[in-house]
């Protein structure tokens, strides 16, 4: 590699470094004070940053929301890999990712589901400001392929109903189970009714129904 190459590439890494640590200090003024209230200085001033170099990195706060929330996505994309590449049936497998989606509500991984879902609903009003919204669908199918992946494998190693569209019907479940987990952790500073049930017990039951529903008989 030339000199002027490696310069170049060791610039790039540099700034990939830069925007990486912004991001990740981004996630938790997110976390804290939500998307709406948060202003650009205060990541700044959280990264003890000036704010034009801020604005250098992502010169509007929404390529930042979008920029986090891919980050968070891609840590679902990474733990779905590590599931897909383990030498187990696809039964446990689905186990695994259950199991995933009900430690998304214990205390130390609350912010960032309720992160997750904060965005989606942020999206939905905000679309058409959200110019890089399109990395964000790209690391969905990311996982949603990852997923199929595990599917596919249960359709023939036999842990899974064959008298079910087996895609079809895993797909739904893994999308609703997720879905209620991150709608849980919107509740998780409301005081619950004396008879209400635990999110988390709430979770195990749901994942007991689904895990026999789809057991090969």
């Amino acid at each position: 590699m030339d000199p002027q190459s490696r310069w170049e590439q060791e610039r790039q890494e540099g700034k990939n470094k830069r925007m990486k640590i912004i991001v990740e200090a981004a996630e938790q003024v997110f976390s804290i004070q939500g998307f709406e209230k948060t202003k650009m200085q205060d990541i700044a001033d959280e990264l003890n940053l000036g704010i034009a170099t801020l604005f250098r990195y992502f010169p509007k706060k929404d390529k930042l929301i979008v920029a986090v929330a891919v980050n968070v996505l891609e840590r679902y994309y990474r733990f779905f890999t590590d599931v897909a590449a383990k030498d187990v049936t696809c039964y446990e497998k689905m186990e695994m990712l259950f199991n995933h989606f009900i430690a998304d509500l214990e205390p130390e991984n609350l912010a960032c589901t309720k992160l997750l879902e904060a965005f989606e609903s942020y999206a939905s009003t905000s679309l058409d400001e959200l110019g890089d919204y399109q990395q964000y669908i790209l690391i969905r199918k990311k996982v949603a392929d990852i997923l199929t992946e595990i599917i596919e494998e249960g359709i023939l190693d036999g842990s899974i109903r064959t008298d079910i569209s087996a895609k079809d019907v895993l797909l739904s479940i893994i999308n609703a189970f997720g879905l209620f987990s991150r709608k849980l952790s919107l509740f998780e500073r409301i005081p619950f009714f004396e008879d209400e049930l635990d999110p988390n017990v709430q979770m195990i039951i749901i994942k007991g129904i689904f895990m026999e529903y789809i057991k090969a008989k």
